[in-house]
C-alpha cells in the first residue's frame, strides 16, 4: 500500500470501530471513520479520526468518504440497514480502494449461515466477484456482548436468560480489531478467510460469574425458556429471523462448544486477551 494508507472504517463508532480506528493510527494509517450525522458515540474515536458523515444506506453519501481510500474496514450493521443497499456500497468501495477487511461471522465458518439469508455469508459472496483484495474475520461472539446482562447485574444478583451451559469463545473487540486492521495494512493476509475467537472456552453462566469476580458480587444465573427471551430480544428491536438464529445456535452450544482458533496470536504477535481481562476494563458498567 502507498506510504501513509488511508482507511476508511465504517459503523466506526460500535463495539469494533473504535478499536480499528486506533490500531490503524498505531500502525501508521491515516483513518477516517464513517458516522451518521447525529451520532452521540462520536466521542468514542480517537482524536486523530477524520470525521466523515454518511449513511450506508444511502449509497451515494459515501462519496467523499471513500475519495482516495486504500483500504476500509468494512462493518455491516444488519439490524438497522437493508442489505440490499450493499452491492452499490461495495462497487463504490471497488472504484477507491485495494483492499477490504469484513468482520463476518464464525456462522459462517461452520456452514450455519446461508447465502440467501442476506448477512454476512451474501456479503462475502459479493466481494469475493470483486477484484478488491480481501480478507474475512469470521468471529466468534463478542466479549461486549456480555453488556446485555449488565442491567440485570446492575439491579440484583440474579442473570435471567436461555441456555447458561452454551459455551462460547468469546473475542475480544480489541483483538479483533487489530487483526482487521494488520490484514489490511500488512502483506500477506489477502484471501484469508480467519476465524477469529478468543483464547478460551466459556459458558454464558461461567462469563457471568467472571463479571462477578470482578466486581466482587455473589452473581447467580437462571435459565429462561427461550421464548420470553425472544419477545424481549424483538421488542429491544431484533428481527424475529435474528432472535431465532442465536437461540438456536445458543443452544447448539449447549451440546457442543464454539470452535475456536489462535488467529489472533498468529497475526498480532501477542496472546489473545481472555474474558476476566475484559471484564476489568469494563466492570463499571457492571457497578
Amino acid at each position: 500500500m502507498t506510504v501513509q494508507p488511508t482507511v476508511l472504517v465504517t459503523a466506526a463508532t460500535g463495539n469494533v470501530g473504535p478499536h480499528a480506528c486506533t490500531h490503524l493510527l498505531r500502525l501508521g494509517a491515516r483513518v477516517r471513520a464513517l458516522v451518521l450525522k447525529d451520532d452521540p458515540h462520536v466521542t468514542r474515536l480517537p482524536d486523530d479520526v477524520e470525521v466523515h458523515h454518511g449513511d450506508l444506506s444511502v449509497p451515494g453519501t459515501l462519496d467523499a468518504a471513500l475519495e482516495g481510500v486504500d483500504g476500509v474496514f468494512w462493518m455491516w450493521p444488519f439490524f438497522t440497514l437493508d442489505v440490499r443497499t450493499a452491492p452499490e456500497v461495495l462497487r463504490k468501495i471497488e472504484e477507491q480502494a485495494r483492499r477490504i477487511v469484513l468482520v463476518s461471522s464464525v456462522g459462517v465458518h461452520i456452514g450455519l449461515e446461508p447465502v440467501d439469508n442476506n448477512c454476512h455469508a451474501y456479503l462475502e459472496q459479493l466481494i469475493e466477484r470483486t477484484g478488491l483484495e480481501w480478507t474475512f474475520l469470521r468471529t466468534t461472539g463478542f466479549m461486549a456482548n456480555a453488556l446485555g446482562f449488565a442491567a440485570q447485574i446492575r439491579a440484583g444478583d440474579v442473570v435471567r436468560f436461555p441456555y447458561g451451559d452454551a459455551a462460547r469463545t468469546p473475542v475480544h473487540e480489541g483483538d479483533l480489531a487489530e487483526v482487521g486492521a494488520r490484514s489490511l495494512l500488512e502483506d500477506g493476509h489477502a484471501g484469508q478467510k480467519y476465524l477469529v475467537s478468543g483464547p478460551e472456552v466459556l459458558t454464558q453462566e461461567q462469563q457471568v460469574q467472571i463479571v462477578g469476580d470482578v466486581v466482587g458480587r455473589s452473581l447467580r444465573w437462571e435459565d429462561v425458556h427461550a421464548d420470553e427471551a425472544r419477545k424481549q430480544m424483538v421488542a429491544a428491536g431484533w428481527p424475529p429471523s435474528y432472535a431465532d438464529g442465536a437461540l438456536d445456535y445458543f443452544a447448539r452450544l449447549t451440546r457442543r462448544p464454539e470452535v475456536g482458533s489462535s488467529v489472533v496470536a498468529q497475526v498480532t504477535g501477542r496472546p489473545a486477551r481472555t474474558f476476566r481481562q475484559w471484564a476489568e476494563e469494563h466492570a463499571d458498567a457492571f457497578r
